[in-house]
């Protein structure tokens, strides 16, 4: 996953600008060799280049005229032995301009090392081509070659931005991504954190903030050198980054990662509230995103959010690609499938809300293949007093089969018969239950009995009274 994330990331920032000689504040102080002027034919033409790259149409949108600009850099170079070093370097710089719009990258980059060439070309017209020149190579994907380039170019300018040690730092990832050993893999992953570290300080310096890739590689670095500094170090360095990201750039891929790596520390309540702020910013949108919160929630004794998590879950949307029709389908997030009901049910019950818990323990009774769930649903009948709905369930239980602990079931059944006043039926199950090899249970079961045993003796004196009483009457 950070591989393909972080390709993505460094393709979109290769943003290439080649070198604009009217980019230079006229205010910057200048520490190169004098500034050279060109010769008055070249100026000439280079005057009529610029015209055609700042042509616009009619709508005032930029329309650069690239055939006339090829044209004039034809002529020049038609007659390149007979101009001086620095004119030829700006007949390449803008021949590097050209080829680049045309994307033809090779032969930008030859014109660039072109430039580089020209004994008279000056630090400035050097510098920008040297910056370009190693971006074309990562655009190529060499990146060592492009790693030596922009080397060379830190060691010539007089700052070095920010810009450019996170260029250096991606390029350090990739090489990292390339290597067979796995020593020199972790050198160049050390190598790439280094720049990227160096890229945020910088960019605190020149007050602008750290663009969000530069966060992303550097989380992947420290994912990377987990072998060498820890896997706790590892996690820890990791946290920091995806708290920034949560934060400064609230997308749902840094959620899941804290929430993650929260989880390998084992801070479930972290976990549990990281997970909560990227539902709360309906950011969740897969089933297994919604059963972890609810999980998180009850493990953290909230049943009541945890079921409105599920709820919210079974309310929730999104378009799903059938794998044999091809075609999408708008479907819940969450199914309401046998596991995902009886989830939610016990959320409810948790939270005592009964009424709620019930309704949906009958349809996860109605897809079960085998009988535990109406096990269940029998037991939150009980505990609502609806004692012939539970007698029912849990006998329909007992008949589906493969009911985890069958000798509990009986005796949930022997107290709905009690409550009922089937004393019989209560003894019958209580005594199929006093057969368990558990002692709790037999123990139980055997108090039951007795205490059945008890009230059938007094249910019918109680009547035996009634029916004198009447009689006396």
């Amino acid at each position: 996953m950070f591989l393909r994330f972080l390709s993505l990331f460094f393709i979109l920032s290769m943003v290439i600008a080649p070198f604009d000689l009217g980019a230079q504040s006229q205010d910057q102080k200048v520490t190169y060799k004098k500034a050279r002027a060109l010769q008055t034919s070249t100026a000439k033409k280079i005057v009529k280049v610029v015209e055609a790259l700042e042509r616009v149409d009619e709508e005032g949108k930029e329309d650069p005229d690239f055939e006339t600009v090829k044209e004039i850099l034809d002529e020049l170079s038609e007659k390149k032995n007979n101009l001086r070093s620095y004119d030829r370097s700006v007949m390449w710089n803008y021949y590097g301009y050209l080829y680049f719009s045309e994307e033809r990258y090779l032969d930008a980059m030859q014109a660039y090392r072109n430039l580089l060439a020209e004994p008279e070309s000056t630090i400035p017209l050097r510098v920008a081509s040297l910056y370009t020149l190693a971006q074309l190579n990562f655009v190529e994907e060499d990146y060592e070659e492009g790693v030596k380039v922009l080397l060379q170019w830190m060691e010539e300018v007089e700052i070095i931005t920010a810009q450019g040690w996170s260029l250096l730092g991606q390029a350090y990832f990739q090489l990292g991504t390339e290597q067979s050993s796995a020593s020199d893999k972790l050198d160049y992953y050390e190598k790439a954190l280094e720049s990227m570290l160096s890229a945020v300080q910088t960019a605190e310096i020149e007050e602008y903030k750290p663009k969000e890739n530069w966060y992303v590689l550097m989380a992947a670095c420290f994912s990377e050198l987990e072998s060498r500094i820890g896997k706790e170090e590892s996690l820890y360095k990791q946290l920091d980054i995806y708290e920034i990201l949560v934060n400064q750039y609230p997308k749902k891929l840094y959620f899941i990662q804290l929430g993650g790596i929260y989880g390998q520390l084992s801070r479930e309540l972290d976990y549990m509230i990281t997970l909560n702020a990227a539902y709360q910013k309906d950011l969740l949108d897969k089933e297994s995103e919604y059963l972890a919160l609810t999980q998180l929630l009850l493990l953290n004794n909230n049943p009541y959010w945890a079921a409105k998590v599920l709820e919210a879950g079974r309310i929730k949307k999104v378009p799903v690609i059938d794998e044999k029709t091809k075609e999408e389908k708008i479907l819940p997030v969450v199914k309401d499938n046998e596991k995902n009901l009886k989830l939610l049910a016990d959320a409810w019950r948790m939270a005592q809300e009964m009424e709620l818990a019930i309704p949906i323990m009958e349809k996860a009774a109605k897809l079960a293949k085998d009988g535990q769930t109406f096990i269940i649903l029998g037991s939150l009948y009980l505990s609502e007093d609806k004692l012939e709905e539970a007698v029912d369930a849990i006998e329909q239980g007992l008949k589906k089969g493969k009911v985890k602990d069958e000798s509990q079931a009986r005796l949930t059944l022997g107290q709905a018969h009690f409550e009922l006043q089937n004393f019989e039926k209560a003894k019958r199950e209580f005594r199929i239950a006093a057969r368990d090899d558990d002692k709790k249970i037999k123990k139980t079961a055997n108090s039951w009995i007795k205490y059945t045993e008890n009230e059938e003796i007094r249910v019918k004196n109680l009547a035996l009274r009634r029916d004198y009483i009447q009689s006396q009457g």
